[in-house]
């Protein structure tokens, strides 16, 4: 077996991609809760967003206070727990696998093959990780904010290959190309495949460089197995 692990990416790959729009929309729905100005709080979350991904903010909760400080604003215990809630729902939602996923991961696990995700992801989203299906089908998952490495930084890729015990020429890695993945994962030295579904959100900063990859490519998760087997 060439093969004895698949890492996964998240957002465009086991999840649908992360949807840009939406978020702001919520971003301006919390302001709007605060009573701050939405503009000037979107810019401010969006600024900081790099650093919720690398673990600055340990919950969603610590990023609203932050900006409510920097804001000058005292903020209201009540109010907090409800823009911290929508902000929790927006993820949740976010956090539903795609139509094949749940279905592709059970038919790896049961050839035998060790699973991980690598994520470039805020707090919210380890917080509501054990509530999704994919969570019992994946042996290590990482998050970027827990570990204090994005992608495509290497460190995070030899996290994933330590936890899983595999060497990272043993390993496939499937992601839709955002932050570089793909570069970084080739240079750990795993397998990289880019996943481009045909109706993704092509509202995205990455997407162009996308557009230039060489390596395998596949349009669905259940193609994996086809790789693999």
């Amino acid at each position: 077996m060439k093969y004895e692990a698949v890492v996964f990416d998240l957002f465009g790959t086991l999840v649908e991609t992360f949807p840009f729009r939406e978020h702001e929309q919520i971003m301006i729905e919390m302001a709007a809760v605060l009573a701050l100005p939405c503009q000037d709080y979107v810019r401010r979350w969006e600024k900081i967003f790099p650093l919720q991904e690398l673990g600055a903010f340990p919950t969603i909760e610590a990023v609203v206070k932050h900006l409510c400080g920097e804001l000058e604003i005292i903020l209201d215990q009540e109010l907090l727990a409800k823009v911290t809630a929508m902000s929790l729902d927006f993820t949740r939602r976010c956090l539903r696998p795609r139509q094949d996923a749940v279905e592709t991961l059970t038919c790896l696990k049961a050839a035998g093959f060790k699973i991980g995700l690598v994520s470039n992801s805020p707090p919210g989203v380890p917080c509501l990780w054990s509530e999704t299906p994919l969570a019992a089908l994946i042996d290590h998952a990482i998050f970027s904010c827990e570990v204090g490495f994005v992608k495509p930084t290497l460190r995070i890729y030899e996290l994933a290959c330590e936890r899983l015990a595999v060497e990272p020429q043993r390993c496939l890695y499937v992601g839709d190309g955002g932050s570089q993945e793909l570069n970084g994962a080739a240079q750990s030295g795993m397998n990289p495949v880019l996943i481009r579904v045909p109706y993704d959100d092509l509202y995205d900063a990455d997407w162009a460089r996308r557009q230039v990859w060489q390596g395998p490519t596949v349009s669905t998760l259940a193609e994996i197995l086809a790789l693999i087997m």
